[in-house]
């Protein structure tokens, strides 16, 4: 066992590795001078959120490193369970007295003292399940009943779940995600082509067909329009990037963090970091961002075996689409989802399954030519 994984770390791709640890270190420097003075008011404490960001980044570094050495192909023999404990998750969300509700949605399990968001695990589950569904499939891919469709009625199931808490972002998050391993698995074109139209027709009717997830979805578009109600977030977003400009005001100088930006810590990080840091700070996200990225896709490409290889690019993808999500609606190009900077934003559960998932995407790169 110890020459196993002596073998694995000289294997494993040491740029993806520091460049994972490097975003998700900057990301606790954030946290904290973005949460220091709400941390104060509401905890008397300003390290309050700091110190339990710190805590669950120790406990992602934890499991990063047992996700990294256990054999990959185990994540996929474990699949079955995975799904099972996903729709169970889901169905005791909704559940009065264990589901927790805040801001008017029911995303939350509470055991004692101890609260996670289940749609993390969800998001990495469901990419295991795919990918190794579809790798299993391939003599079968051109059938649609046989090679194609079992793992889309779960994954119908699932996103009509996660629409009940209700969280059309994480649904459409996971969605988007499973789509482009089904796109890389080698379905025929038009199989693609009619569960594109599916899944496109799909979202519009159950974003247009609720009162709340319309003004969410729409409230971007004219944020100043209702600039004390469902686009104030945006305004205040919009002031704290405009007051940045390119240098930004320093670091721990911004004004938005003291109770005018809303989620300052969590789903609107970025906008301190451009008033904080400015360009600088965009280099240092995009950047880090885009190298992940390209790694993930080189790794997935130099994966003979096609099970790793759709595990990388989902991985690889999920990550970065969950980015363009909150990094959009930061920027008002994208309506507002609730979707947290994955590595940066403050999250215990974000965070751990982002650093549980990248250790599995570390752990494949071993498996590849240029490995290290």
């Amino acid at each position: 066992m110890t020459t196993f994984i002596r073998d694995k770390f000289k294997k494993i791709d040491y740029s993806l590795l520091i460049s994972i640890l490097l975003l998700a270190g900057f990301g606790v420097i954030m946290v904290y001078s973005a949460s220091y003075p709400i941390s104060y008011i509401h905890y008397g404490d300003a390290n309050y959120f700091f110190t339990r960001q710190v805590q669950w980044l120790l406990l992602g570094l934890f499991f990063f490193v047992i996700a990294a050495v256990i054999p990959f192909r185990l994540y996929g023999k474990l699949s079955p369970v995975f799904i099972f404990v996903s729709i169970l998750l889901l169905i005791i969300i909704l559940l009065p007295g264990i589901g927790v509700e805040r801001n008017n949605s029911q995303r939350w399990i509470q055991l004692g003292g101890f609260v996670f968001q289940p749609t993390e695990p969800i998001k990495l589950f469901m990419i295991i399940y795919f990918a190794y569904f579809y790798s299993k499939k391939q003599v079968y891919i051109d059938q649609f009943k046989k090679g194609v469709l079992p793992p889309l009625l779960i994954l119908g199931v699932v996103f009509l779940l996660i629409l009940k808490q209700p969280d059309l972002g994480s649904a459409a998050l996971i969605l988007l995600a499973c789509g482009i391993i089904v796109v890389c698995s080698g379905v025929r074109k038009i199989h693609l082509f009619m569960l594109g139209s599916i899944g496109l027709i799909g979202i519009i009717y159950f974003a247009f067909t609720s009162a709340y997830r319309f003004e969410r979805i729409t409230s971007f578009l004219n944020p100043f329009d209702n600039h004390l109600g469902s686009g104030y977030q945006l305004v205040n977003s919009y002031i704290a990037i405009g007051t940045g400009g390119i240098w930004g005001s320093g670091l721990g100088n911004s004004v938005q963090k003291l109770g005018y930006l809303p989620e300052a810590h969590t789903d609107f990080i970025m906008s301190i970091i451009l008033e904080e840091i400015g360009v600088f700070g965009l280099v240092i996200v995009l950047g880090s961002y885009l190298f992940i990225m390209l790694r993930g896709i080189r790794i997935a490409k130099e994966c003979t075996d096609m099970f790793p290889k759709l595990l990388a690019i989902g991985i690889t993808f999920q990550i970065m689409i969950q980015a363009i999500f909150n990094l959009g609606a930061v920027s008002g190009m994208l309506p507002i989802t609730g979707i947290t900077l994955p590595l940066v934003s403050y999250g215990g559960s974000s965070l751990l399954f982002t650093m549980i998932s990248a250790g599995i995407l570390v752990n494949i790169s071993t498996l590849t030519k240029d490995a290290g």
